[in-house]
């Protein structure tokens, strides 16, 4: 079954894309949810009208999320915690705390659009996190996270 996408769906495809999924999937979940629309020639057709109209606005979006991207490469990002027996963190670093430290880099990132590799983080090191400034940037971006002295 085929369909278009209204909103960003994880692990599926982001708003606007034409996708194949399973009858049942787009039936009973996606379509009743209002993630997505039956993909009928007439459908597809404003689809196509749609892109092409927003072709050039979302260049421009594109160009500011890639400078943006630019500046995040920059960044050396050490977030400091409490740490308890060894390398042990009181607590653990989350997406919030990652986007709570970019902030302070004048880097505004929504944290849902923040990916730590291997989930929260309850020890100390270094470590990766996936940053999606845009459908077309994504940047892998390392940070450590250290000890209070």
């Amino acid at each position: 079954m085929e369909i278009i996408l209204k909103k960003d769906v994880d692990n599926l495809g982001f708003a606007d894309d034409l996708v194949s999924v399973k009858n049942g999937y787009g039936r009973n979940f996606l379509i009743p949810q209002g993630f997505a629309v039956l993909a009928t020639p007439s459908a597809k057709k404003v689809l196509a009208e749609n892109l092409k109209q927003r072709a050039y606005k979302e260049q421009k979006v594109v160009d500011e999320a890639k400078q943006l991207a630019e500046k995040v490469k920059e960044v050396d990002l050490k977030i400091t915690s409490k740490t308890g027996a060894g390398d042990k963190l009181f607590g653990s670093i989350t997406a919030a705390d990652l986007k709570d430290a970019l902030a302070k880099h004048e880097v505004d990132i929504d944290k849902k659009y923040i990916t730590i590799l291997g989930g929260n983080i309850k020890r100390l090191g270094q470590y990766e996190a996936k940053l999606r400034f845009h459908r077309d940037v994504i940047v892998d971006f390392t940070f450590e996270v250290v000890g209070e002295n």
